[in-house]
């Protein structure tokens, strides 16, 4: 026979008096109200793999606020390419994007279903909320022009990096597709920033 050997549990994070006394079973309603303090912040890892493209708010560690921006549009505002008024207008296109289902979503590949219909992508929108994101983000790609909502697309919403963008513009060069396709990204940029004022 094993012997069986008894170890104190000692949490690595803090947590609230509501979450010891759920977890000592006196009141299970308090469960909702249990907080985690989790103030210990992102992995040296992520903090080296954002390459300074982060802001940080705050000195004490209790509310310190980290915002990553190492996706291609927040390095673009990092860098100073795209201003803030732009970055916000992109990000709330790419927001009314995401929020409209139209990212797609994660699926796994089942090889026993190969050549199966699948019936889950219909293209109808879930609920209103989710139809009123897809207008928002119609009205606003009609209204910002083809060649810019092209770019704003790729760049906001997709994520990819203004060379491979300026490649898909047709240009040979990567200096001179990068710089035409931040040129169209300033102007949808632009053109949202007034495109959401006036909604």
């Amino acid at each position: 026979m094993h012997k069986r050997i008894h170890k104190t549990y000692k949490p690595t994070t803090t947590f609230s008096v509501a979450a010891r006394e759920v977890s000592n079973g006196n009141s299970p309603r308090l469960l909702s109200k249990a907080m985690i303090d989790d103030t210990s912040g992102p992995t040296e890892y992520r903090i080296l793999q954002a390459d300074g493209n982060y802001t940080l708010v705050g000195r004490a560690k209790s509310n310190r606020k980290w915002t990553f921006l190492d996706d291609p549009l927040g390095r673009a505002l990092m860098r100073g390419l795209v201003e803030g008024q732009e970055y916000g207008a992109l990000r709330r296109y790419a927001t009314h994007w995401t929020a409209g289902g139209l990212s797609g979503a994660l699926q796994s590949v089942d090889l026993d279903r190969v050549y199966a219909v699948d019936f889950s992508g219909g293209g109808l929108a879930k609920t209103e909320a989710q139809q009123d994101h897809r207008d928002a983000y119609h009205a606003a790609k009609s209204a910002i022009g083809h060649r810019p909502s092209l770019v704003a697309d790729h760049v906001a919403c997709y994520g990819h990096s203004l060379t491979d963008v300026g490649h898909i513009l047709g240009y040979q060069s990567a200096a001179h597709g990068r710089n035409a396709a931040l040129e169209l990204l300033r102007e949808a940029g632009y053109r949202l920033v007034e495109f959401w004022d006036k909604r």
